[in-house]
């Protein structure tokens, strides 16, 4: 027996390749998901068996005992496919096997399109969960294979909830059937409009910010009455967190963003947490501002607001409104290995953080950062003091 795993296509046969249509002719059993086995043409075997999941499949081919089956995967057979599980539980039963490939549907739109795939983001939001905002932060053209509930529409709703919303995109829908339809417009204006089920998407790259050392200065962003992490010590207090691209980081109490934003400039995914509104409109300023767009505002009270948000690998904790153990706790249970940092000005705060991060079994460091700016007195100039700081430091042992 040699099994025979191919792309079918985008779905109408014209999309199907020559060599693919020579093995499904010469198939003695066909299977594959069941809107696949329905659309083939009738001069293949009637002996057709529905199965997606790879136990399912080696369980039929068992049962069936076929000489020349196939395998059938819609759109290319290495691009997002059952492939990837199946191919290596065949090899490792001793299975002849050969892969066969299809056009996929990032190909036809692309062709569609008139324009060149190879440095576009590639992401499947079929029956997977997606983060949208971070795949169009990485300097390209995202696109998206979706599915189940990650439509175009749910996609674009993210995008927009950044502050994406005008974000350029294009909708493919039933690629290469009759009722094909390419749509054109904004993230926002998309996040309402309901598309087939048989859709993918392109979203241009959002603008990205410039990428710099940490420490911004304080006048560099929108201010207000609430109160913000002063230069100094938010470039210390990133050296602590030691943020890296792709780290999911949480910024509890984040005031005006000013951290926010500085750990989003790291490349990773971040999460505002804070309970006054007044202050969660400065930090969705100065995401605009600096074009933060991996940086999402979650307006609500710690700990309870943390509940559902993505496995932090670091946590910054700028206020705490008196909850400061129950924070660390839902911190430590999130993510036992996350990195953490507290910013405290009171000496309970400090005494605070430093027992209940000993106690969750962290390595713990604290430390006192005291600020002076000379300002101009006359002809002389003079060192005006700042009110010190305390950077607590909870790394995992």
């Amino acid at each position: 027996m040699t099994v025979t795993l191919t792309g079918t296509g985008c779905g109408a046969p014209e999309t199907m390749t020559a060599e693919v249509q020579q093995a499904l002719e010469q198939a003695d059993l066909i299977v594959g998901a069941r809107r696949l086995l329905e659309a083939l043409p009738p001069q293949y075997t009637s002996r057709r068996r529905a199965a997606t999941k790879p136990a399912e499949i080696l369980a039929l081919l068992e049962e069936e005992r076929a000489w020349c089956p196939c395998i059938v995967y819609s759109g290319d057979s290495g691009f997002y496919s059952g492939t990837r599980h199946l191919l290596p539980l065949l090899k490792a039963r001793g299975v002849d096997a050969r892969v066969l490939p299809g056009l996929s549907s990032l190909q036809y739109f692309a062709a569609r399109l008139g324009r060149a795939w190879q440095d576009w983001k590639l992401c499947s939001a079929h029956g997977v969960s997606c983060d949208a905002v971070t795949a169009v932060c990485c300097g390209q053209p995202a696109f998206f294979l979706t599915g189940g509930t990650l439509g175009p529409a749910a996609l674009c709703a993210q995008l927009t909830d950044a502050g994406l919303g005008a974000l350029p995109v294009i909708v493919g829908e039933n690629l290469s059937y009759p009722d094909e339809q390419i749509y054109t417009g904004t993230a926002e204006i998309f996040a309402h409009k309901a598309f087939a089920p048989l859709s993918v998407l392109l979203a241009d790259a959002a603008p990205r910010m410039a990428r710099r050392t940490p420490g911004l200065p304080d006048e560099a962003f929108v201010r207000g009455k609430i109160p913000m992490t002063k230069q100094e010590v938010r470039a210390a207090a990133l050296a602590k967190l030691a943020v890296q691209a792709g780290d999911v980081c949480w910024d509890i109490g984040a005031g005006t963003g000013s951290v926010s934003v500085e750990l989003a400039m790291q490349g990773g995914a971040v999460w505002a947490v804070e309970e006054q509104t007044e202050a969660c409109a400065l930090v969705r300023a100065n995401r605009a501002r600096f074009g933060a767009w991996n940086l999402r505002v979650l307006e609500g009270r710690a700990p309870e607001a943390l509940a559902g948000l993505p496995k932090p690998d670091a946590v910054f904790v700028g206020g705490s409104g008196g909850s400061l153990g129950a924070i660390l706790d839902a911190a430590h249970a999130a993510n036992a290995q996350a990195r953490i940092c507290v910013s405290a000005i009171a000496l309970e705060t400090l005494h605070t953080a430093m027992q209940k991060l000993e106690r969750l079994g962290y390595a713990v460091e604290a430390v006192q950062i005291g600020v002076s700016r000379a300002k101009s007195a006359g002809a002389l100039h003079m060192l005006f003091a700042q009110n010190p700081v305390f950077l607590v430091t909870g790394v995992p042992k």
